[in-house]
């Protein structure tokens, strides 16, 4: 039995969206290897990446063609909307094998389709032995970068995909909330960081969540200098702790993910001043966010709230993201910076993340928006504020 979480129209219909687009750039053939690109575009959802499976999709063909090991070829069967006759198992022989490459499988479904493939060259999934195999391979092919072509197609969102993302906000909610009320002096931090990952996953009354892409960051008193580092798994909260909560569940692994800071006791008034200049931009910034804006244009709103405040943000303060598995809920397409001059869309998802951290501790605030018809909305309802404990 198939479990889809859309319609074959609407994967055909995203196929159709990729075509076009390398049709327009004069690609026949384009590998993609992202688990979440494969997602997108056929549905597949196995935790089986970490050997080599991907899509051939060529303008010769109906449909994109599956590739992974043999013994997941039933994950294909079950969770994608593709006929038999295009999903291909290889044989165990090509696992993580020093004598044949899993690419000499993939080369024979290529050729004959066409002088130019594609390729994801700068994803977490492609390496350079894959590229000289199929250089070998293919000797008569020009192999090119995708330049993320199915990224910047997926940025664009379905209303469906959006509201799975609320759902996946619902559930983000929840988890923010049990943070919230487990965090306290004397608690040790892999109780909290159980907790929120355990409700992330049981997600709500109605409906569950998935794994998220990324592990719920929560990282408390001088660890919130850095912006990635998590829970220490031997360490309590104590009396003056700030604590990072970015917490991102997943509903069909669309993700919702959003970010505040606690402060265990009466927070110093640097932090007031640092949290009350973030809030203040992150409301204001908000307020000016519409279609036809240049992602460059939103950062300059959120750097003019910053002026004569004393607070400085030298990193992106936003970023695209929806569909992901790990490890990374963002799109790589769409950055909230100077020098990013993609015009905002009307069903793009944004996390706008203005997050500060300095030399002994950090703040976040952030919020996920969909850019609509005439200007964005949040994708998720919390307090905007420093939490004090």
């Amino acid at each position: 039995m198939k479990h889809i979480p859309f319609g074959e129209k609407e994967y055909a219909r995203r196929v159709d969206l990729v075509k076009e687009r390398m049709d327009h750039r004069g690609i026949e053939v384009l590998l993609v290897l992202d688990p979440s690109h494969m997602n997108y575009l056929t549905g597949f959802d196995g935790w089986s990446f970490y050997v080599h499976q991907g899509l051939v999709i060529s303008l010769k063909d109906e449909y994109p063609s599956w590739f992974g090991r043999a013994q997941d070829s039933n994950a294909a069967r079950m969770t994608t909307y593709l006929p038999e006759d295009h999903i291909y198992g290889y044989k165990d022989e090509y696992v993580q094998s020093r004598y044949i490459h899993t690419m000499e499988f993939v080369a024979g479904m290529i050729k004959g389709k066409g002088k130019t493939l594609a390729i994801e060259m700068d994803g977490y999934w492609c390496n350079p032995k894959m590229y000289s195999v199929l250089h070998r391979e293919l000797p008569s092919m020009n192999i090119v970068d995708s330049e993320n072509l199915v990224g910047w197609v997926k940025t664009i969102k379905s209303e469906q995909e959006i509201a799975y993302i609320r759902e996946a906000g619902k559930i983000t909610v929840r988890a923010m909330d049990i943070a919230l009320e487990n965090i306290r002096e004397g608690v040790a931090e892999r109780e909290v960081a159980a907790l929120v990952s355990a409700q992330q996953i049981r997600g709500t009354d109605t409906y569950g969540g998935d794994s998220p892409a990324i592990f719920p960051i929560i990282p408390s008193a001088e660890r919130t200098s850095s912006a990635h580092l998590t829970y220490s798994p031997d360490r309590s909260y104590q009396k003056g702790d700030v604590v990072l909560l970015e917490l991102g569940s997943a509903r069909y692994h669309y993700h919702a993910p959003l970010s505040r800071t606690v402060f265990i006791g009466d927070p110093p008034k640097d932090l007031q001043h640092v949290s009350s200049v973030v809030v203040n931009g992150l409301q204001k910034t908000l307020e000016e966010i519409g279609p036809g804006m240049t992602a460059q244009e939103v950062e300059s709103v959120w750097r003019s709230q910053l002026a004569g405040t004393g607070v400085e943000k030298p990193s992106r303060v936003g970023y695209s993201f929806g569909l992901a598995f790990v490890p990374d809920w963002g799109e790589h397409t769409v950055s909230l910076r100077p020098g990013d001059m993609t015009v905002l869309k009307e069903g793009m998802t944004i996390h706008f993340m203005p997050g500060i951290w300095l030399d002994t501790y950090g703040f976040e605030c952030s919020e996920p928006f969909v850019v609509t018809s005439s200007g964005c909305e949040k994708l998720i309802e919390y307090p905007q504020r420093l939490f004090t404990l």
